[in-house]
């Protein structure tokens, strides 16, 4: 059986792992506030929680399942070992940029494209696109009016804080770049086409220079990459002094909206506000890079296309959408998104899980769909 005599930052870290849980979750678990486990967790091996709060985890722990219980004594043996280092970071970046231009569009754009397989539910097509800095740029075409461009950018940054000041930076031009090009595709004037509204990162790491505790927060870090940049800052996005990283990987990083879906000694795995970081440890048991791009665009389809229903209504129209994509196809789309299907992992059922609560998209679905159904009486 396993125990703790005194509960550090640390145990209470391994335990909120062990149990699958984001920060916030953890907390009201507990009975207790966001601030206090983050406090816990933020003062690391060095930080003894007070004596109330030793017996709030010891009770935790003792009501904990077995197989929880397995994955916190497991992690208090290993202390997190992460894959061996390099020497390098290194990281593909995948970069999604959806815009919505209706279904009429999207059959113009779909006439001429490569369908998706035979089985999808969401129906789409996709072609392949040459963009200027991406070694591959694929654009997808949902048949709902959704478009989706996927780009991968390789890199091997000096730091974290580099690949997040670049991700910002490109926003600038990565978004006229997408406009500009469905400008082309349809031949249409250029005020006629919609603004892509956001970039979505996915990183996959393949190495990095850090082990054990420090790899970990590293891919958080990845996962909410706004931590280490000035957005504000007057000449664009710049880069926040060098030892914010250096302390970050050194005390630790989490956030409340933070989800994990990583399975110890096969994968790391984390789903932030700003997209998905994910590294893995074994290749033959751990999500596929296919696995997470293809949820992503299915995500991020689906966000566009109640994203415009949501503009319709703030724009005081009734929201109307062509009848096979009505609230009919939403509450199909809810129901495939958040009900685990026989075919799936358990690694794949967290990956979505994990995706679906940090995007909001469940709830959006709910509303796009509950507006759809007033707007028909």
């Amino acid at each position: 059986m396993v125990t703790v005599q005194r509960w550090s930052g640390r145990e209470a870290r391994l335990l909120r792992d062990a149990l699958r849980m984001s920060l916030r979750d953890f907390a009201a678990y507990l009975g207790v506030s966001d601030r206090t486990v983050s406090n816990w967790e933020g003062g690391g091996a060095g930080y003894q929680p007070r004596g109330e709060s030793q017996a709030v985890l010891d009770t935790a722990l003792g009501r904990a399942s077995d197989d929880v219980k397995a994955r916190f004594a497991a992690a208090l043996g290993t202390n997190g070992a992460a894959p061996p280092a390099t020497g390098r970071i290194g990281v593909d970046s995948h970069k999604f940029l959806p815009v919505f231009i209706g279904a009429e569009r999207a059959g113009l754009l779909r006439a001429h494209m490569t369908p998706g397989a035979g089985d999808q539910w969401l129906e789409s097509s996709s072609v392949r696109i040459d963009h200027p800095e991406a070694q591959e740029c694929v654009l997808h075409v949902f048949a709902c009016g959704a478009a989706v461009f996927h780009l991968v950018q390789p890199h091997e940054p000096p730091a974290l804080t580099d690949l997040a000041v670049w991700r910002y930076r490109s926003y600038a031009s990565d978004l006229p770049w997408a406009r500009n090009k469905l400008r082309d595709l349809l031949d249409e004037d250029h005020d006629r086409i919609p603004n892509p509204e956001y970039v979505l990162s996915l990183y996959w790491l393949t190495s990095g220079p850090w082990s054990g505790d420090a790899y970990d927060t590293a891919l958080r870090l990845l996962s909410t990459p706004s931590v280490l940049v000035d957005r504000g800052a007057p000449g664009g996005p710049a880069p926040l002094d060098g030892t914010v990283e250096a302390s970050l990987l050194a005390s630790g990083f989490d956030h409340p909206d933070i989800v994990s879906f990583g399975v110890r000694g096969v994968s790391t795995g984390y789903a932030g506000w700003s997209g998905v970081a994910y590294s893995s440890h074994s290749r033959e048991r751990s999500l596929s890079i296919e696995e997470l791009v293809t949820c992503e665009l299915t995500v991020q389809a689906l966000w566009c296309f109640t994203r415009q229903i949501q503009q319709m209504i703030e724009d005081g129209q009734d929201p109307s959408t062509p009848e096979q994509y009505g609230w009919r196809f939403l509450r199909a789309a809810y129901s495939r998104l958040t009900t685990a299907r026989a075919q799936e992992t358990a690694q794949h059922v967290l990956m979505r899980e994990a995706i679906m609560k940090t995007s909001g998209l469940a709830e959006r679905l709910r509303a796009a769909q509950d507006a759809l159904r007033e707007s028909v009486g």
